[in-house]
């Protein structure tokens, strides 16, 4: 009967333990970031907001892009986007605080809105909305 070496059976009779030890401290650490409570130290009375629309500016300016490309300034009425350029360069130097709400209708190409928003930020308009419904 051939002996075994004591290499031989000392290997086989150790265990590994360093996957062990990973598992535990990944456990750990995700037992550690979970139970933490969110900070609460001060009693707050936090303010009640009622959901409601939010009201336009007093002194807004509207562009409307219809689904056919068709854009107007208020009432006006312009084929172009070049066109309404001019006509926000002097509405801006007669208003610094300017506020535009650019309306579009629900088939309108983001390309034309896209341009619009592009000559707003020409003329430098320093505020510039995107009017949206609310879900019902």
């Amino acid at each position: 009967m051939k002996k075994c070496s004591k290499t031989a059976h000392h290997s086989l009779t150790e265990l590994n333990i360093t996957p062990l030890l990973d598992l535990g401290f990944v456990l750990l650490v995700i037992f550690i970031i979970t139970t933490i409570p969110p900070v609460n130290d001060l009693n707050l009375k936090l303010p009640v907001a009622a959901k409601r629309l939010k009201e336009p500016p007093r002194k807004a300016n509207y562009i409307t892009v219809q689904a056919d490309g068709t854009m107007y300034l208020n009432k006006a009425k312009f084929t172009d986007v070049s066109d309404i350029l001019q006509t926000l360069i002097s509405l801006r130097t007669d208003d610094p605080d300017l506020n535009i709400i650019v309306r579009g209708d629900g088939k309108t190409k983001y390309k034309q809105i896209r341009a619009v928003l592009d000559v707003c930020q020409q003329a430098n308009v320093p505020k510039v909305d995107l009017a949206t419904e609310p879900l019902k």
